[in-house]
C-alpha cells in the first residue's frame, strides 16, 4: 500500500516544475542518508552473496583457444 500511495505522490508531483524540483530534492536527500547509513555500519548489513562463488557460472573459457591475430 506504501509503493502504490508513494507512487500516486510522485506522478502528482512530477506534473509541475515546482514538484519535480521537490522530487529532486527528495531524492538527494535519501540518496545521501542510503549512503552515510551503509557507511556508517557496516556490521548491521545483511550479508550478500558472494561475489566469487565457485558454484557460479562465469561464462566461457579462454584457456586452451588460439588468439587470431590480425595483422
Amino acid at each position: 500500500m506504501k509503493r502504490i500511495l508513494q507512487l500516486f505522490v510522485t506522478r502528482w508531483l512530477a506534473r509541475t516544475p515546482l514538484g519535480l524540483i521537490l522530487l529532486g530534492i527528495g531524492w538527494w536527500i535519501m540518496r545521501k542518508r542510503r549512503a552515510d547509513r551503509e557507511g556508517r555500519a557496516p556490521g548491521m548489513r545483511e550479508p550478500g552473496r558472494r561475489p566469487r562463488d565457485p558454484s557460479m557460472y562465469r561464462g566461457p573459457s579462454d584457456r586452451g583457444r588460439r588468439r587470431s591475430r590480425v595483422s
